[in-house]
């Protein structure tokens, strides 16, 4: 069974939080808004669009949702009703499958990081 897999965009410094503590608590939305904000594959370009446009150094990891406590993930809706997973619990190193920086495919969406 293939896992349910989610992305957080960070930033540079973010992303070396996440690398040297093992873990991040969140950026000041996430903090503010008390859970993580993820978005699936199909909802990360208009992610990166809408809240990280003209930023440089961005990184994406790949969320692995099923290493969760089952408890700390919520599918709530955001953006036009559309169902988005929260992570009510810090991000774990341990939980993230695949990371790196924010790459574009030929036709301009976003390149997924591959595990491996």
């Amino acid at each position: 069974m293939a896992a349910t897999i989610a992305y957080k965009v960070l930033t540079g410094p973010q992303m070396a939080t996440l690398e040297h503590e093992g873990s991040f608590a969140g950026a000041p939305i996430d903090l503010a808004d008390g859970y993580i904000h993820l978005s699936t594959a199909e909802q990360l370009d208009e992610t990166l669009a809408k809240h990280f446009a003209g930023q440089d150094d961005l990184h994406i990891a790949a969320v692995d949702l099923d290493a969760q406590e089952a408890e700390s993930v919520r599918w709530e809706p955001s953006r036009g009703g559309a169902l988005f997973p929260h992570l009510y619990a810090p991000l774990l190193l341990e939980t993230v499958i695949a990371y790196g920086p924010i790459e574009r495919n030929a036709d301009g969406t976003v390149r997924l990081p591959v595990a491996g």
